[in-house]
């Protein structure tokens, strides 16, 4: 998605109706985008949201104002502030990502968030040789002047944090699943608190929330989607780092990895990546080589999503309800994940058209929204 111009700031009365946009049922980073964009106001938005949605299977309630008051003062008693969308200090490299948290609730320098960065994943139940490197890449990189990214998991991404705190530019980015007062793993409480106070701590989740496992793979996409880079250090096949890879990969970021002995599991993952397109990595210098000439055009051939056609959300400011529009466009929905734009073609409507029913549908439920701008029906 394009980043936005400069904005006005925003009013304290606008700031609240956009958070109890977000935490309202069904919906998700696009359809938030997309109703800004359709009624100007996140206050406006909230007003037709009981119309909008009025075909589902009962009345469509927005989220109470009392839980959003008593949220932003968890924030505050957090020591946090939320940073939105289109405010000038929010990740230019993240704001690219179609799904691009539009609300995210931050502890410490956020600066760090705009140098160029590299993100450091790998597995939880890492060797202690893996460790042991991850820690040092780290401190290469950060010497180097880039930001390291990571999850605070156990293994890899605690070492990865270790490693660039250890420089004296304490350059490194926690991402973590649950809110931003909510500390995961319990091991890394001490780690946790010190990313916050000294380098940058980020949330998407509202505070208090605890995290789930549908939680990991949205937490995965802000790591990637920060970063130029993906670096994978040591990684079962199955694991969560892989679809950080491949998320970073349909963003057309750089995806890169460490190979490892055949022999260990735990391997295996990393020279899976290498056998589909990841860039071959064995020294930090290469991963510095690759990022500091990055153009936008990642030399990995991992899984690169093809760009979908340019949309201006604006244009649905212009688009009428159309009941119609939106049966023939569930007509072609099915659990098969389906671009936006082959339903664009194959419906014969215009772009406008065929957001304002996706839009619809996922507000009564009846659509998901995949990663790389897909959608199936619910169910």
């Amino acid at each position: 998605m394009e980043r936005e111009g400069s904005q006005p700031a925003l009013s304290q009365s606008e700031a609240f109706a956009r958070i109890r946009l977000l935490r309202s049922p069904n919906i998700g980073p696009v359809s938030y985008r997309q109703l800004l964009a359709r009624f100007g106001s996140a206050a406006a938005a909230l007003n037709a949201l009981p119309d909008l949605a009025s075909r589902g299977k009962g009345p469509y309630r927005p989220a109470a104002a009392d839980g959003i008051e008593s949220e932003v003062a968890a924030v505050r008693k957090a020591r946090a502030r939320y940073l939105f969308h289109d405010q000038p200090d929010y990740p230019a490299l993240l704001a690219e990502l179609d799904s691009a948290p539009p609300i995210l609730t931050c502890r410490g320098r956020l600066a760090l968030a705009s140098e160029p960065c590299v993100a450091l994943v790998g597995a939880r139940n890492a060797s202690a040789a893996a460790v042991k490197l991850a820690r040092e890449f780290a401190a290469a990189l950060a010497e180097a002047g880039f930001t390291i990214v990571s999850g605070l998991a156990r293994g890899i991404d605690g070492a990865a944090h270790e490693g660039a705190l250890g420089h004296h530019t304490r350059a490194t980015i926690g991402v973590i699943a649950s809110g931003i007062d909510i500390t995961y793993p319990p091991q890394h409480e001490a780690l946790q608190e010190r990313i916050a106070a000294e380098a940058l701590l980020i949330a998407e989740q509202p505070p208090g929330t605890e995290p789930r496992g549908r939680h990991f793979p949205s937490r995965n996409r802000i790591i990637a989607g920060l970063a130029s880079g993906t670096l994978v250090i040591e990684a079962a096949p199955q694991s969560g780092s892989l679809i950080t890879a491949r998320l970073a990969g349909e963003a057309g970021r750089e995806v890169m990895a460490i190979p490892g002995s055949p022999l260990d599991a735990r391997a295996s993952g990393c020279n899976q990546l290498i056998r589909e397109g990841a860039v071959l990595v064995q020294t930090p210098e290469e991963v510095v080589e690759l990022l500091q000439s990055f153009t936008g055009a990642p030399r990995s051939r991992f899984r690169v999503a093809e760009g979908a056609a340019d949309f201006d959300y604006a244009e649905l400011a212009e688009e009428a309800w159309d009941a119609a529009s939106t049966d023939a466009i569930a007509a072609l929905l099915s659990n098969a994940p389906v671009s936006v734009d082959e339903l664009i073609r194959q419906s014969g409507s215009g772009a406008a058209a065929v957001h304002m029913a996706l839009l619809e549908l996922e507000l009564t439920g009846d659509l998901v929204r995949e990663a790389g701008g897909l959608v199936r029906r619910a169910g």
